[in-house]
């Protein structure tokens, strides 16, 4: 298993990559992908109102969580590219543009 990390802005977001052989959560309504690499991180955006608050390096945002989306791949590399895209993406819905740092850790090493 393996956690990876993205700070920028002030903020950060951390995701788990499961690895074949490692069995990824189960929840209602939760797609089951079918692929020896599951990646499972929270999706988020800003409001306007409501959500909870953050605070960032600049400003104060607002943010809504969405249910996370296992997603499926059949190598490490392309997963763990797909999570950083995943990171990007979200920390950009909130405003921060800045490229994240990122730290992926396994329960036995750094990688």
């Amino acid at each position: 298993m393996l956690q990876i990390c993205g700070l920028a802005g002030g903020t950060g977001t951390t995701g788990t990559l499961y690895e074949p052989g490692e069995k990824p959560p189960s929840y209602r309504g939760a797609p089951t992908p079918d692929a020896p690499y599951v990646w499972v991180c929270d999706s988020f955006y800003a409001v306007e109102s409501g959500g909870q608050r953050l605070e960032l390096d600049d400003r104060t945002v607002r943010v809504a969580f969405e249910r996370p989306a296992p997603r499926g791949f059949e190598g490490r590399e392309r997963a763990i590219a797909a999570a950083k895209r995943h990171i990007r993406r979200q920390l950009a819905r909130i405003g921060v543009r800045a490229d994240p740092e990122f730290h992926v850790e396994s329960t036995d090493r750094e990688v």
